[in-house]
């Protein structure tokens, strides 16, 4: 009678298995929960799959957006590439930003904390472009597994607007069947926010 011990050892192996099953890292793809506030940990990194308040779309969704009747406003928050170190003095840096054709770039709008000042542009930028209406369509996003977009579809949310999408898929996810377009950073934005460069 010895197969006792042998299923004795199976089902431990099988309660463990169980066990390391539910104790999934925090870092999962699928396992993120959504902060109470904002979040103010490195913008890269795995996100929620919900943003409460807003609606969590893919590119076609957006796509069907743009097309439809109730234009959205597209913003972009990915961060401005850096110049790379050892980049030859008294050249021109002149990075690309491809995104959705028809974007309003505001780089690092989604950080936290954001200064009072670039805070206020924010959600004055926001309100002209949305010409005051909370309701309108307003899609968010910047790079795949990006927090700025979350934190931006967040603030939105809290500030009392009810059309928030949220593009978790951010650009990559729309250039896989669509155009893209270069953008530059919003004049607005660039003129009060040299030092974050």
């Amino acid at each position: 009678m010895r197969p006792l011990p042998t299923l004795g050892r199976a089902a431990a192996l099988a309660a463990a298995a169980l066990c390391l099953a539910a104790a999934e890292p925090a870092d999962s793809p699928v396992n993120v929960p959504e902060p109470a506030g904002l979040y103010a940990g490195p913008q890269r990194g795995y996100t929620p799959p919900t943003l409460k308040g807003a609606q969590v779309v893919d590119a076609a969704a957006v796509a069907a957006l743009i097309d439809g009747p109730d234009k959205p406003v597209l913003i972009d928050v990915a961060m401005r590439d850096r110049k790379p170190a050892g980049f030859p003095e008294g050249r021109p840096w002149l990075p690309v930003h491809p995104s959705i054709p028809g974007a309003v770039w505001l780089p690092n709008a989604g950080a936290v904390p954001l200064a009072p000042e670039r805070e206020a542009l924010f959600y004055a930028r926001v309100a002209e472009l949305t010409g005051g209406d909370t309701a309108r369509p307003v899609v968010v996003f910047c790079h795949v597994e990006c927090w700025g977009s979350w934190n931006v579809g967040k603030r939105l949310v809290e500030k009392g607007y009810t059309g928030i999408r949220w593009l978790p898929g951010g650009v990559e996810a729309w250039q896989e069947t669509h155009d893209t377009a270069n953008l530059r950073e919003d004049p607005a934005w660039a003129a009060t926010g040299q030092g974050e460069r």
